[in-house]
């Protein structure tokens, strides 16, 4: 029985990147985690060791930079100009996947900035030499419903303990990602305009589940931008129990709760139109996709 390589590749992992747009007093900031994985006849260099065909991590890295001093624009753009780079560059590298995560920061000053908490923009650009696909996204996003939410009818069994209710916190940290039909987008506006959707359905559903308002949220995001395609979400339930003060003899009208670390319930995802075109190999296997 034969053994051969299987799928590969390999890249530079996280380069993170700030760049200061100088305009007089006033300063511009984006923070970025660049990371690069390259794929294509690697063939040699898994069996032999020979290097001949392998564009060097820390050139990558490099790249990264030297890219960084003509401007970033939108990551999308960014990350689309590097990885085209790479391909066309290189005779040897057949497919490039370029993902980056940018940090926001708030203005204070001209030029003094506070580091924002509200979530992390994300994209992810994969080229093969002809054709490119772009998914969008964010992570990290953490919001709360204090009320409007429910949660009951569920079965119960031996093993149940869990008590209805028919008024809960919601709260859950959102990871989404969007690809889109084509990529002539104004990628800043369309994120925008995508990060409000998936933010006013949150606070617009009255819930009876987390899946009723992941789903509400993608479905938000799809009216709004006739270019996005499929949303995917991945929503875990930050849970707050009502804390019990009866044996204090206190009441507790629904205002003092304990917020759960761990264990947590995972709520994933795909919201799509019906016409969507097939799901293209870019679309599988990228961190923070389900």
């Amino acid at each position: 029985m034969a053994i051969v390589l299987g799928e590969n590749r390999y890249g530079k992992a996280e380069v993170r990147l700030v760049r200061v747009d100088r305009d007089g007093d006033r300063h511009g900031v984006t923070d970025l985690n660049v990371s690069v994985a390259l794929s294509g006849d690697m063939t040699d260099t898994h069996l032999t060791g020979a290097n001949d065909k392998v564009l060097a991590t820390d050139t990558q890295k490099n790249t990264v930079f030297a890219f960084a001093r003509d401007g970033i624009g939108a990551i999308e753009s960014f990350a689309a100009r590097l990885a085209r780079h790479f391909v066309d560059s290189q005779p040897s590298i057949h497919r490039a996947r370029v993902r980056i995560e940018q940090y926001t920061w708030h203005r204070l000053g001209p030029h003094s900035f506070s580091r924002a908490g509200d979530g992390t923009r994300t994209a992810v650009v994969t080229y093969d030499g002809s054709r490119a696909w772009t998914v969008s996204g964010l992570a990290d996003l953490t919001v709360l419903n204090s009320t409007d939410s429910e949660f009951w009818g569920f079965p119960r069994d031996a093993y149940t303990t869990l008590q209805e209710t028919k008024d809960r916190i919601l709260a859950t940290a959102v990871t989404a990602s969007w690809r889109h039909t084509g990529d002539d987008v104004d990628w800043d506006a369309s994120h925008a305009t995508a990060r409000d959707s998936l933010l006013t359905a949150f606070a617009g559903t009255y819930s009876l589940s987390l899946q009723q308002t992941l789903y509400a949220m993608g479905e938000r995001a799809l009216n709004a931008r006739e270019e996005i395609c499929e949303v995917r979400l991945a929503m875990p339930n930050k849970h707050h129990f009502l804390v019990d003060m009866s044996t204090w003899g206190l009441d507790n009208p629904n205002e003092v709760w304990y917020a759960a670390d761990r264990p947590y319930g995972l709520i994933e995802a795909s919201i799509i139109r019906d016409d969507l075109p097939p799901a293209p190999e870019a679309w599988l296997g990228v961190k923070g996709f389900i």
